[in-house]
């Protein structure tokens, strides 16, 4: 499992103390005479920033340069760990396992939105549309966090679709990106038994690469990436396990 990158560190870190400080990206970009734009790279852990850029938002952030360097993999405030990916990649099955390793309590995002809904999320799309459906995985996402200090959550596929709400979750959880092929995500899902997304539609395979290519930039912000293309279960909980101990 690809640990944490230090650009993820350091622009999970500079979100952070730009949060506590109360100031919007323009304030911050101002002090630190950086662009806004370059700013959001930096948090988004999609910049390189040079030393002289780090100094200047080092003192922008009232800190030397040695304490915004000082970077390590940091747990989120309790023990909750999510479990993104496309449908197919194993959130489930590995999710259940890990919760059972840990003693804590496994839920599907999905499971709560319909719970609080009191309809299905084909129904709430019928209903709500898109939109609906944000709003209320939005909401159920809060009242999880904010009534479970612990637990393995596993999210929707398309929850990074939400900025805010994929935001939310890298901040509050040790979140972990389940990586595979198209193909395999494809095996698994008729494994289960549900051939209803492919079933006559030639096309269906081109879109499913599509989806993944067009989600994968938002996954990659994952704390952690777990390649499960090929392993056996064992194997994909045994390296999860391991990597989440190691940061506690």
């Amino acid at each position: 499992m690809e640990p944490p990158s230090l650009s993820f560190l350091l622009g999970k870190k500079v979100r952070g103390l730009r949060l506590q400080r109360g100031d919007s990206l323009k304030e911050l970009a101002a002090r630190a005479e950086l662009s806004r734009r370059f700013l959001v790279e930096i948090e988004s852990g999609r910049a390189n920033p040079s030393l002289a850029r780090l100094g200047t938002l080092a003192t922008a952030l009232e800190l030397n340069l040695s304490e915004l360097c000082a970077l390590s993999p940091a747990s989120p405030p309790h023990r909750r760990i999510a479990l993104a990916g496309l449908r197919g990649a194993g959130k489930s099955t590995l999710g259940k396992l890990l919760a059972k390793r840990f003693g804590m309590e496994f839920v599907e995002l999905d499971a709560l939105i319909q719970e609080d809904a009191g309809i299905s999320v084909a129904e709430i799309f019928e209903l709500e549309g898109p939109e609906g459906y944000r709003r209320r995985e939005a909401h159920s996402l809060e009242q999880w966090l904010q009534s479970s200090p612990e637990g393995v959550l596993a999210v929707p596929g398309g929850i990074v679709h939400s900025p805010s709400t994929w935001e939310r979750l890298l901040r509050e959880c040790h979140t972990v990106w389940l990586k595979a092929r198209p193909e395999e995500h494809w095996d698994r899902v008729a494994a289960q038994g549900d051939t209803r997304p492919m079933a006559g539609d030639p096309g269906a395979m081109a879109r499913l690469r599509a989806l993944l290519k067009e989600r994968t930039p938002a996954y990659s912000r994952a704390e952690f990436h777990l390649d499960t293309q090929g392993r056996r279960v064992e194997s994909c909980l045994e390296e999860l396990e391991k990597t989440l101990k190691r940061v506690g």
